[in-house]
């Protein structure tokens, strides 16, 4: 994890920039000579490279090397599925012209949004799964609008928030504070949208690697661990050691690590937006 010396300097965490090891380095040098030579591949379109560096530079090669153990053979098949997986998806279709037109509606029966950051800078994201009402929510949208909508908040994240972080903290900000609320859930409720949370987990596992800083389950009830035996398998084993699972009483674990005035005063904290934090995409990406 980061550090900070005794001057009050930030110290990059290994296996980050400016803290790799000559091993680590070459395995990024390699991966992107590698990336560069690599042209109409069944994974790019006729002269284009699989290499885009404007969009992922020596930082984005490095969360595709450190999920794969920095193995510059898996980093690149890794890399190279993500290329293909854009293009079928149309990622940059969905960033240019995606609108969420009903995104006030979907809120009223799974909230989903950012709101502010926590105490190390990090985007703070949270989830509502305990009021989610499948029947209402996919009256007024649709699981492939919804995985969408995902992509379109990563890809923001990725461009917006994650750099306005960066700016705000003084150093590089790589990661999210989530927090998945089960009060109120439903095992059937949660059968009945499963598909959306195992392609949801698959596309931030296989296509935002190293992402994920903190991830709080909360108002977890007795039966969640009949749940998370289905989810765990499907996340591997760096992911599963970042989850922290806490029942009700949570609130304290919580304001160690998000400020007060930036955690909702519905899960402890004492921040009320104007127009609710679910909807205000409160933080420093939307500072005028």
């Amino acid at each position: 994890m980061a550090t900070t010396d005794i001057k009050g300097e930030y110290q990059p965490p290994p296996g980050y920039l400016g803290n790799l090891s000559s091993e680590q380095q070459s395995a990024l040098d390699q991966l992107k000579k590698e990336l560069k030579g690599q042209k109409e591949t069944e994974f790019a379109l006729e002269g284009e490279d699989t290499f885009v560096e404007s969009r992922m530079g020596d930082a984005g090669l490095l969360r595709f090397l450190r999920a794969r153990k920095f193995n510059v053979a898996a980093s690149k098949a890794m890399w190279l599925a993500n290329e293909k997986w854009r293009k079928e998806f149309g990622v940059d279709e969905i960033v240019k012209s995606f609108d969420y037109h009903e995104k006030a509606d979907v809120d009223k029966y799974y909230p989903q949004f950012y709101h502010k950051v926590d105490k190390d800078g990090r985007p703070l994201y949270i989830e509502r799964l305990g009021t989610l009402d499948i029947d209402a929510l996919y009256s007024v949208t649709t699981p492939e609008r919804q995985l969408k909508r995902l992509v379109y908040e990563y890809e923001k994240s990725m461009t917006e928030r994650l750099p306005a972080c960066s700016a705000l903290v003084g150093h590089p900000v790589s990661t999210y504070c989530t927090i998945l609320d089960l009060k109120d859930v439903s095992i059937r409720s949660f059968y009945r949208v499963k598909d959306y949370v195992m392609s949801a987990a698959s596309i931030g596992q296989d296509h935002y690697p190293e992402t994920m800083g903190k991830f709080y389950i909360i108002n977890a009830p007795f039966l969640f661990t009949g749940v998370w035996s289905v989810v765990k398998p499907w996340l591997d084993e760096v992911t599963v050691a970042k989850i922290q699972v806490l029942g009700a009483k949570n609130k304290d674990v919580l304001l160690a690590q998000i400020p007060e005035e930036n955690l909702p005063k519905s899960l402890g904290g004492s921040c009320q937006c104007s127009e609710g934090c679910s909807l205000s995409d409160a933080g420093p990406w939307n500072r005028l």
